[in-house]
């Protein structure tokens, strides 16, 4: 009853990687605050987003929304700070990417089905999980590691779900960084896609002002995002034509958005790295989160007995180190870390 990327989806939502999302870090460590977004709340996000912009492009919307919920399964506790953390750990022992990652819990760590490890998901979706990868890493991937050898594009879906990833946690972070005091309106008053919108809300809404003009500008924001990336994808791919998968894997990428808004987005981005993700309430919490990651990882590399059993006597100590590393949520490596560390913890 179910197509074959209705069954992908459906296995990513079972997972036990994807209930982990729920208290893996975005930007705020997960303990910080109820209402900030973790991973889990970020992918649904980007799939309901990426998921409408195919039903428009008349692109299969299942393929999209489960790429979309898979993206970040990889990722490790405390967000980018934690994922820089282990991939230093790991220099030595082939390093660590989330995306590849990701590939890795799907494949082979998920432990659910009888016949096979990971979750056996179609090929299509798999490869959409990888957004980007070394040529070292894609010669170990067989044939979802072949487009970046060969300088070839993934599916439609694949491209719009990379975007509306960005789309998604550009302006979420604008509303969490609000709601965190971090940054101001004031300040984003001078990044022209935060003030046009803004204006427009209060020019529409006279008087509006908290809550209701940040959210408001930030749906009309995702709006002008979605609605500039079907209309530009929508133009590239007739000005290209693809007959065929294979003749869109020779297309430069088609799905993107015009040059005036690509601009505007990234300004955005440089705002929120500068004033966001690098103030200094948020540098102590990753200082603490990479010391926390550089701790356990250390601590169990040199006395694999410290391990649960399932991770000892693997083949490649070391990768099996960074999968039970990365698959901890940011309160479990806390506490684990309290444990192995804190006078006084069992």
């Amino acid at each position: 009853m179910r197509s074959d990327f209705q069954r992908d989806r459906d296995r990513i939502i079972h997972s036990t990687a994807f209930r982990r999302l729920e208290y893996k870090t975005q930007v705020f460590v997960n303990h910080e605050g109820d209402l900030f977004r973790t991973r889990l709340t970020h992918s649904i996000e980007v799939a309901q987003i990426a998921r409408g912009i195919c039903r428009v492009l008349r692109l299969n919307e299942d393929l999209a929304e489960a790429v979309a919920l898979a993206h970040d399964l990889g990722h490790t506790p405390f967000g980018h700070a934690g994922q820089d953390a282990l991939h230093a750990c790991m220099r030595d022992h082939g390093g660590f990417e989330h995306n590849l990652q990701s590939l890795r819990i799907v494949d082979k760590l998920e432990e659910r089905y009888a016949a096979f490890d990971g979750l056996n998901l179609c090929f299509e979706t798999r490869e959409g999980i990888v957004k980007h990868c070394s040529l070292e890493n894609a010669r170990q991937l067989g044939d979802v590691g072949q487009r970046f050898l060969s300088g070839g594009q993934p599916s439609l879906e694949a491209q719009v779900c990379n975007l509306a990833d960005e789309i998604a946690y550009n302006n979420h972070d604008v509303d969490d960084g609000l709601r965190s005091g971090l940054i101001t309106l004031d300040q984003l008053r001078e990044v022209r896609l935060f003030a046009r919108h803004a204006a427009a809300a209060e020019a529409e809404h006279p008087g509006l002002a908290g809550r209701r003009l940040i959210h408001e500008t930030v749906r009309r924001m995702i709006n002008a995002l979605v609605c500039d990336l079907v209309e530009t994808t929508a133009k590239n791919v007739a000005a290209h034509v693809p007959s065929s998968i294979d003749e869109l894997r020779l297309c430069p990428p088609l799905a993107g958005f015009s040059p005036a808004l690509l601009d505007e987005n990234r300004e955005m981005k440089r705002f929120l790295r500068t004033q966001l993700y690098r103030h200094y309430q948020v540098l102590r919490m990753t200082n603490k989160a990479k010391r926390i990651i550089e701790d356990l990882f250390s601590a169990f590399l040199s006395d694999p007995r410290l391990l649960p059993p399932q991770y000892l006597n693997a083949e490649n100590q070391p990768r099996a180190v960074a999968d039970y590393v990365a698959g901890m949520t940011d309160r479990y490596a806390m506490r684990e870390h309290r444990r192995l560390f804190a006078v006084g913890e069992i």
